[in-house]
């Protein structure tokens, strides 16, 4: 079969001078577009994730040669990803936040964290950050942000702020999120030991999740005041980054026991339970809090009720006014049995996310057609569809396979006997460049959202709500929803035609261009896959070939940095989690992370302000990875705290 689609790292070459830059600048012109009109223009997040995505498929067509039916697929294959399984889960996860608004548990939620500590730096911890990371674990998709943000608003937070504390926190538990997926998604497209990726993952993040809380705290008060709480920054930071070190590297010290995806769940809950304990004992000096009356939902969904002049108005009024009244609720005593209620909903979405995370196990391996787990006979909970026109079509360009495709040919007759010449041609299909995966995988049942609506059904049933309750709630869900659900579309349509037209490879390229400093520009690699994806994994399966085949060249160029301390297995076990590492500091600022905490706490149409109030956080702590990455490549001991693969 002829291939349909090469990737040209550059695709100017030989017809303009410094084609390479120009190719390069090219490649970033949908990246800069987005950037421009989200940012200095202030469109809607839809509007701008429209525009990137147009540049894109223009320029895959017009320079990159891509066939238009091809660049029009991927563009369909990252918007069908975005709906399934990124804006179900999501809906879904804000349909059940709201059902607690609607029925008054929220105001029971709420109370119940308020009632650990009134402070506020600890509210923020307790719940942006612990809180936050068990959602991360079980869900991810944005629902810790979308959670987390509304609850904080809950407390009397200013939203504007609530939103940027959730995105700050949503950071170093985000590669074990949805039960390990983005690990799992790195394995898949380097063919690296899950395990080792986790292990080496396990000597990075914790060391992050110790400072996030502390850096959280920062922006929301003076240093003074962040020191006053340091012993409760200490011991919730400090649990999880212990439980997260255990339990993503316990499988080095345990045999055969493989406890990674359940790192952030655990996590989540020890560091709760730890920090509520902790609190009973010991209480900050001076209790600081904000100097406004905590709101109920209702009040807090006026408040929020949009002007004439809001370009989100249409619709709002009628929605904003029929929000539930949940007053009773804010004076009823609390009891074991009230709180318990009251949580309910995502004690059920927990349930429902690990059994359907443990069918997921099953899944594997993933084959095109319907998948192997099976319900009953026939029904699959797993298709892989392939995408026509795309499917094994695309191939990567020759230098950035590890075997050239000349070494296969001549590996297929470079015998003259029979059997040798038979075994060659074997190992030769084995080894010759494959043409790009282009599956989409609709799973119906094991998607994290259809475990969120499982819950959602039975929190329904269980706290009796009538069709009039039930009609409000869906309507408020998808008002809320019609902003950020098409932005993921759009944004991850992008991200897909980058990938398959070969745009990501030539910015990848760039980075590579750095030599030995590559390590740290590895983990920014990653932070930029994910600002172009919306998802660590997304970012994993973008760059994580790519990082590995660098790792590769890079050890191969400069044997002598590495003598005595990294073998070539290391560099890219090394190499390749720093794009995951990395990349979760970028979860703060991509799209589908910023529209969903604009939702949660009333914020539409700041999206623009959110970015830039992040940004910078984002940029400080992905480098600060970079440069942990960059030490355990070259320095001792630091080189001591990365894993080799098992023979």
């Amino acid at each position: 079969m002829l291939l349909a689609y090469l990737q040209r790292l550059d695709p100017l070459d030989s017809t303009i001078f410094w084609s390479g830059l120009w190719s390069t600048i090219l490649a970033a012109l949908p990246v800069i577009v987005l950037f421009w009109t989200l940012v200095p223009m202030r469109w809607l997040a839809p509007k701008a994730g429209l525009a990137g995505s147009i540049t894109a498929i223009v320029i895959a067509i017009a320079v990159y040669g891509m066939p238009a039916d091809m660049a029009l697929w991927s563009f369909a294959n990252g918007a069908a990803f975005g709906l399934l399984p990124v804006g179900w889960t999501i809906f879904n996860a804000m349909l059940l936040y709201n059902i607690t608004v609607e029925t008054g548990q929220f105001t029971i939620v709420r109370r119940s964290v308020a009632g650990i500590s009134g402070d506020a730096r600890i509210q923020a911890i307790l719940i942006g950050f612990s809180f936050g990371a068990f959602l991360e674990g079980a869900a991810g998709g944005g629902t810790p942000v979308a959670i987390c943000g509304a609850i904080m608003v809950g407390l009397g937070f200013n939203p504007f702020l609530a939103a940027v504390l959730c995105l700050i926190a949503n950071t170093s538990p985000v590669a074990y999120g949805g039960l390990g997926t983005p690990l799992i998604v790195l394995n898949g497209v380097t063919d690296l030991r899950t395990e080792t990726l986790s292990t080496m993952a396990g000597h990075q993040l914790p060391i992050m999740s110790v400072i996030v809380p502390l850096w959280m705290v920062k922006c929301m008060c003076s240093w003074k005041q962040t020191l006053e709480v340091w012993p409760a920054l200490a011991v919730s930071g400090g649990s999880f980054a212990i439980f997260q070190f255990v339990f993503a590297t316990i499988h080095e010290y345990v045999p055969n026991v493989v406890l990674y995806p359940m790192t952030d769940i655990g996590g989540g809950i020890f560091s709760l339970v730890v920090s509520a304990i902790f609190l009973q004992f010991w209480k900050p000096k001076n209790e600081w809090h904000f100097d406004t009356t905590v709101p109920s939902p209702s009040q807090s969904d006026q408040a929020a009720k949009p002007q004439a002049d809001d370009p989100h108005a249409a619709g709002a009024a009628d929605l904003m006014a029929s929000a539930p009244q949940a007053d009773e609720h804010e004076t009823k005593k609390l009891t074991a049995g009230n709180v318990t209620l009251a949580w309910m909903p995502y004690i059920l979405m927990s349930i429902f996310l690990m059994l359907t995370g443990l069918v997921r196990q099953k899944e594997t391996p993933v084959k095109p057609g319907p998948g192997p787990v099976k319900i009953v006979e026939g029904l699959h909970t797993n298709y892989q569809v392939p995408i026509p026109t795309l499917h094994g079509q695309c191939h990567r360009d020759a230098r950035l396979h590890p075997v050239r495709v000349e070494e296969v040919a001549a590996l297929a007759v470079a015998s003259n006997q029979p059997l040798a010449a038979a075994a060659n041609v074997a190992v030769a299909q084995r080894r010759a460049p494959r043409g790009e995966s282009a599956l989409f995988n609709f799973a119906w049942l094991t998607a994290p959202g259809t475990a969120v609506f499982f819950a959602v059904l039975v929190s329904m049933a269980m706290l009796r709500m009538n069709a009039l309750q039930i009609g409000r709630v869906v309507r408020r869900t998808f008002f809320q929803m019609r902003i950020p659900i098409p932005t993921i579309a759009f944004m991850l349509g992008l991200s897909y035609v980058t990938r398959y037209s070969g745009m990501d490879a030539t910015l990848g390229y760039a980075f590579a261009m750095t030599g030995v400093l590559y390590p740290f520009f590895a983990a920014m690699l990653g932070w930029l896959g994910v600002f172009l994806t919306g998802t660590d994994a997304g970012s994993n399966a973008l760059f994580g070939s790519l990082q590995k085949i660098t790792a590769t060249e890079i050890f191969n160029n400069h044997p002598a940095l590495f003598e005595g301390n990294l073998a070539r297995d290391q560099v890219q076990v090394l190499i390749c989690t720093a794009n995951s590492t990395g990349g979760v500091m970028g979860k703060m600022i991509d799209a589908q992370s910023i529209c969903v905490a604009t939702a949660a706490t009333h914020q539409l149409g700041k999206e623009a302000d959110i970015f830039k109030a992040v940004i910078w956080h984002s940029v400080i702590l992905a480098a600060m990875v970079g440069a942990l990455t960059l030490l355990q490549a070259y320095v001792y001991p630091f080189t001591l705290m990365v894993p080799s693969l098992p023979p």
